[in-house]
């Protein structure tokens, strides 16, 4: 079966795309698929002419977009049925939401990567599935503690809590946790953040630190604590979006209440820090690893897993 994943042209990520769609089509590959990839430049309509060009050259069986705006260049030809996946971005404008699922229903299937998205969506494909994106435990390797914070050059009289992001970035909301962490009044604390690392230097770090922390406003279904969990970090995180079904209820995993009482957003009120700072006192206290690998694995959220099901979505299509 032949592929064509469609994505928006990244200029800060390796090949110029986004992680995990590279990833899952390797893993379509690793499965017999003939997988190539269609980067969206500049105008989303203006890019629909040369798509028709790829598909007519390349000749696949599926186009697979990613995200709502890239979909829009794959839903407006018709050489070839297309499968639409939602990550999130859609939905956090109205003309976004508007454009991307009015554009939807022309797909043959959309995938959303949790529930609260298509809730969201103010329009509603009929066809659909509510498929998170997988993690690549091939790519993941266990380092062992202690060996991982030796390769850090980590002191062990210091705990370290690896944030799910860059600080600059708002939505992740590292004021929460600095906040928290100032009222601990700690100075045995020290704070990585993820801009500017590669996979393996992410991977190693979430393999020596003692807390994972992800205190996010709003997520799809967020690859880093999936990443994080597959290391076995112990973690603490906000409630939204598909966090506490990831978690579950595995020792190690700390979930901040959320006062809005919905997946959609999380917005604290006047005991979140006072909350935050006992979740991660509890989290650095924890001492161990978890079973957060397992977890993923439980949850069919390996690649290779998310793949098979791919594959069934695909052939029902196309059949």
């Amino acid at each position: 079966m032949k592929i064509l994943e469609v994505s928006r042209y990244k200029d800060n990520f390796a090949n110029h795309q986004l992680p995990f769609v590279t990833e899952q089509g390797e893993a379509l590959r690793m499965l017999g698929c003939e997988v190539e990839y269609f980067l969206v430049r500049g105008n989303y309509l203006a890019a629909v002419k040369e798509l028709k060009i790829k598909i007519r050259t390349f000749q696949p069986d599926i186009v697979h977009a990613h995200y709502g705006l890239s979909a829009i260049t794959a839903e407006l030809q018709s050489l070839c049925p297309v499968v639409t996946t939602f990550h999130n971005g859609e939905t956090l404008t109205w003309w976004v939401n508007l454009l991307s699922s009015l554009c939807s229903l022309r797909a043959k299937h959309v995938i959303y990567v949790a529930q609260h998205i298509r809730d969201l969506c103010y329009l509603k494909h009929p066809n659909y599935t509510i498929l998170p994106c997988g993690v690549p435990l091939d790519l993941l390797p266990m380092t062992p503690f202690a060996e991982a914070r030796k390769q850090l050059g980590w002191s062990n009289n210091k705990k370290y809590i690896m944030f799910g992001g860059a600080f600059s970035n708002l939505r992740k909301n590292y004021p929460l946790l600095r906040d928290a962490l100032a009222l601990l009044q700690r100075n045995d604390i020290e704070v990585v953040e993820m801009k500017g690392l590669s996979r393996a230097e992410c991977t190693l770090r979430m393999c020596g630190c003692d807390l994972f922390a992800l205190p996010t406003h709003s997520e799809g279904s967020p690859q880093a604590l999936k990443e994080a969990m597959a290391c076995n970090c112990p973690i603490v995180a906000t409630d939204c979006a598909d966090i506490a079904h990831l978690l579950g209820n595995l020792p190690g995993h700390y979930i901040l209440r959320n006062p809005r009482k919905t997946k959609e957003r999380w917005d604290g009120d006047v005991h979140s820090v006072q909350e935050m700072a006992a979740l991660v006192e509890q989290g650095l206290a924890f001492g161990q690893r978890t079973e957060g690998r397992k977890r993923i694995t439980e949850l069919h959220l390996d690649n290779t897993q998310v793949a098979k099901q791919l594959m069934d979505i695909y052939r029902t299509i196309v059949k």
